[in-house]
C-alpha cells in the first residue's frame, strides 16, 4: 500500500514537473504562514486634556453693539507690522496663523465658523477664537455720487489683522493630521496669507528668526544703518520702519530681512 502511494505521488510530480517550472500538484495548495514583529507607535497621552462645556465656536456679531456709531480714518497701522496680542498659544495645540496683514469681514468670520463646527468632532476636539468681533468701521458712498460732501456712510465693518496673530485655536484629544485638512481648507480663503502651525512649528519659527539675528555674520544691518544715517538715509525712512527695523513693508512680512 505504502510503495502504491509513493508511486502515485511520484507519477503525479513527475507529470508536474515535465511542464516547466510549475508546482507539483500536491505543493500547489499548501500555504506557509510566516510571522513578523511590527513596532507601534505609542499613542499620545491626553490625560491633561480638558473638553470645555463648549466646544464649537460661538457666533460673532455682524455690527458692535454701540449707543451711536462713530466714523474712523483707514488707520493702515492698525495691519502693519507684528501683533502684540493674540500671537502664541494658550489651551490648543493647532492654529491657524496670520503671515500678513489685512481685514476680515463678518462673511470671513461665518465661513470659518461654519466650515470648523461642521468638520470637526466636538466629543474629541474644541475650537476656540483668537479675533474680535468686527469693530472697525469702513465707510462708503452710493454710485454715481459727487466728490466731496463730507465722509460716507458706515458700509459694514471689519476686523484688522496683523502678522503673526492666531486667528483660530484648535485642541482635544486630536492629532494634527486629523484636522489639518480643515484647517487648510479654511486658511486658502482668507484675504492675506496664513499658515496652518502648531505650538512645536511656531516655537521653531520663532527660533529661526532669532537665530538669524543672533548668528548674523553681516556687519551692517538695517538697525546699524538706520541709527547710524549712513549716506542720508534717515530723510527717506518712515518711523515704522525706524521701529520694525525694515521686516515689514507695510502689511507685508519680509522674512529674510535681519
Amino acid at each position: 500500500m505504502i510503495s502504491l502511494v509513493k508511486a502515485t505521488v511520484g507519477g503525479l510530480t513527475g507529470i508536474c514537473g515535465a511542464r516547466g517550472h510549475q508546482r507539483g500538484f500536491l505543493h500547489s495548495h499548501l500555504k506557509i504562514i510566516t510571522a513578523g514583529m511590527k513596532t507601534l507607535e505609542i499613542p499620545p497621552d491626553y490625560s491633561d486634556v480638558f473638553l470645555p462645556p463648549k466646544p464649537k465656536l460661538k457666533f460673532l456679531n455682524k455690527v458692535p453693539n454701540l449707543k451711536k456709531a462713530m466714523k474712523e480714518r483707514k488707520k493702515l497701522r492698525d495691519i502693519q507690522g507684528p501683533a502684540k496680542t493674540a500671537n502664541a498659544f494658550t489651551t490648543g495645540q493647532y492654529a491657524i496663523v496670520a503671515m500678513g496683514g489685512g481685514y476680515l469681514h463678518w462673511g470671513h468670520l461665518e465661513m470659518i465658523r461654519l466650515t470648523i463646527n461642521r468638520k470637526m468632532d466636538s466629543k474629541t476636539t474644541f475650537a476656540r477664537w483668537r479675533i474680535n468681533a468686527p469693530y472697525k468701521p469702513i465707510t462708503c458712498k452710493g454710485l454715481g455720487q459727487r466728490m466731496g460732501g463730507g465722509k460716507g456712510a458706515i458700509d459694514h465693518y471689519v476686523t484688522p489683522v496683523r502678522y503673526g496673530r492666531l486667528i483660530i485655536e484648535v485642541g482635544g484629544k486630536v492629532e494634527l493630521r486629523e484636522i489639518e485638512h480643515v484647517l487648510i481648507e479654511v486658511a486658502k480663503k482668507l484675504p492675506f496669507p496664513s499658515k496652518v502651525m502648531s505650538r512645536e512649528s511656531l516655537a521653531a519659527l520663532q527660533k529661526t528668526q532669532a537665530d538669524m539675528e543672533q548668528n548674523n555674520q553681516n556687519p551692517w544691518t538695517f538697525k546699524q544703518i538706520a541709527q547710524g544715517n549712513m549716506l542720508g538715509i534717515r530723510r527717506v525712512l518712515s518711523p515704522f520702519d525706524l521701529h520694525n527695523h525694515g521686516r515689514f513693508t507695510g502689511k507685508f512680512h519680509l522674512p529674510g530681512r535681519v
